[in-house]
């Protein structure tokens, strides 16, 4: 028995079997392309998520081992915040997705904030008007994209995040559904009354009935159609964004628990229980995840929007690293940065700061600055951008911090999670399945579907592999990063 968990993540697909044990018997993956027709644009094609998506559960399931690791659920976890559009009837794309990393809406923003209306936006919603959120790109289809919005109107192309679209795919157009987490990224959900807003619509020009049927994390919601999705029929069993499905894949299941998810950016999220916490400084207040009987866990999550993608740019932008393992033996070259300071906000700046005109910045550069010292300023910088958002969160939240449980592709950097121990002054645990984003999505569809009896036997599964305590702090470090990201700020404009 497994359950069978597909990860639609920014860069690529993957997929896990999980057994009862909470061990990955098998696993596939495939990259799909990214788009970037403007600066600050950002796009993928629906289609190629869809065929990464039936490629990689291919690969993992022809790689199981045995006919016992035959799935019996499938859970779907997915890049938040992306706006995707598809064809009821005929489930293709009239255009690219809308990436969440994607700025064109600022000007949307900066109108609707000018007129007044984000106080009640982040009343409704505990989010921020920002470009980041889906509603904002929607409000620049219908201003740019008419031809395609008009099909919106007339009820022939549907509305949905990504979670939304894989299900349409996996159920040859039977379903169109999102879960809680995901509807409460989009600007449109009022997360007290656990529905989609009407006035929200009518303020972003979204059609309500465009949107998907909004259903519980956990628990049959659909079907797989065996003729489209590799002969499985399969219960549809669990929804989550991606970084409310790390929070339950690290058996953060009561208020207090946080985790960190080193990805393309790192997302921090703090378990604040059944009642929404409000942040006075920058914070989001999201849906983790939402049960059968209507009940919602929330959680105050910090975005911090570049953070792996900044070594993805030293290795694909600068050539100064072939591989991103390469960051950690480099970095170790040297005792310190030199003073280099590297602001990563190559896409603006997300929690705490939130300056979506921000730009990176590397200040102190010297004529002794050598490659090492910028390799070792980036994971300084992750480390730092961690801190921020985690020194705000444990204040707005009134919550101590045992530890910081990580994940995620650059939690395997030891010197990372050693400077991210000694910034935040606790232990940092890494887990022995990384990945966690995948295991909550499978866990939640077993816990859906009796798999797992409840999220005690979940947690149970939870294994250490690496803890880092804590050393001496640099606290004048820390002010200088603190320096630098002023310098960055208003960069834009």
């Amino acid at each position: 028995m497994s359950v069978l968990a597909i990860d639609a993540g920014t860069t690529g697909v993957t997929a896990l079997l999980v057994a009862r044990d909470g061990s990955v018997l098998a696993r596939g993956y495939q990259e799909f392309q990214q788009h970037f027709p403007e600066p600050g644009r950002v796009e993928h094609q629906p289609e190629e998520i869809w065929q990464a998506a039936l490629q990689a559960c291919r690969e993992a399931l022809d790689r199981a081992e045995h006919a016992d690791d035959a799935p019996t659920a499938v859970g779907i976890t997915n890049q938040r915040e992306t706006a995707v559009l598809w064809n009821r009837r005929t489930l293709s794309s009239p255009r690219r997705a809308i990436v969440w990393q994607d700025r064109r809406s600022a000007d949307i923003c900066t109108r609707l904030a000018d007129d007044g209306h984000e106080p009640r936006i982040v009343e409704l919603t505990g989010l921020r008007l920002d470009p980041y959120f889906t509603a904002t790109k929607l409000a620049w289809l219908a201003e740019h994209d008419k031809s395609v919005w008009r099909e919106v109107e007339a009820g022939r192309v549907a509305l949905g995040t990504v979670d939304s679209y894989l299900v349409a795919r996996l159920t040859a157009g039977r379903s169109h559904v999102t879960d809680a987490s995901n509807a409460s990224r989009t600007l449109l959900f009022d997360i007290v009354r656990g529905e989609w807003s009407a006035e929200l619509c009518d303020l972003f020009g979204v059609p309500m009935d465009a949107l998907p049927q909004v259903v519980a994390s956990y628990g049959t919601v659909a079907r797989t159609d065996p003729d489209v999705f590799l002969g499985l029929d399969l219960p549809v069993a669990g929804i989550a964004g991606d970084q409310q499905a790390a929070l339950f894949g690290q058996a953060c299941h009561a208020p207090g628990d946080v985790k960190c998810t080193y990805g393309t950016g790192s997302f921090v999220l703090i378990n604040t229980g059944a009642e929404p916490v409000r942040s006075s400084a920058g914070l989001l207040t999201t849906v983790a995840w939402g049960a059968p009987d209507g009940t919602l866990t929330y959680a105050l999550e910090g975005s911090i929007f570049v953070t792996g993608a900044a070594v993805q740019w030293l290795r694909d932008g600068l050539g100064i690293i072939g591989a991103a393992a390469e960051t950690e033996p480099i970095a170790r070259t040297v005792p310190d940065s030199g003073g280099v300071v590297f602001v990563p906000a190559l896409t603006g700046l997300g929690a705490p700061d939130w300056d979506p005109t921000a730009r990176g910045t590397i200040l102190g550069i010297t004529r002794g600055t050598t490659r090492a010292h910028l390799v070792r300023a980036t994971l300084e910088a992750i480390a730092y951008e961690v801190r921020d958002v985690v020194d705000v969160m444990t204040t707005d939240a009134s919550l101590g911090l045992p530890a910081l449980k990580v994940d995620g592709g650059a939690s395997e950097n030891n010197l990372l999670c050693a400077m991210q121990a000694n910034q935040l002054g606790v232990s940092v645990e890494r887990p022995k399945v990384s990945e966690t984003t995948a295991l909550g999505a499978a866990f939640l569809a077993g816990l859906g579907t009796g798999v797992w009896s409840g999220t005690a036997e979940i947690a149970a599964t939870w294994q250490l592999d690496a803890r880092f305590t804590p050393g001496r702090r640099d606290d004048e470090a820390y002010a200088r990063w603190r320096k630098a990201v002023e310098r960055a700020k208003g960069w834009a404009d």
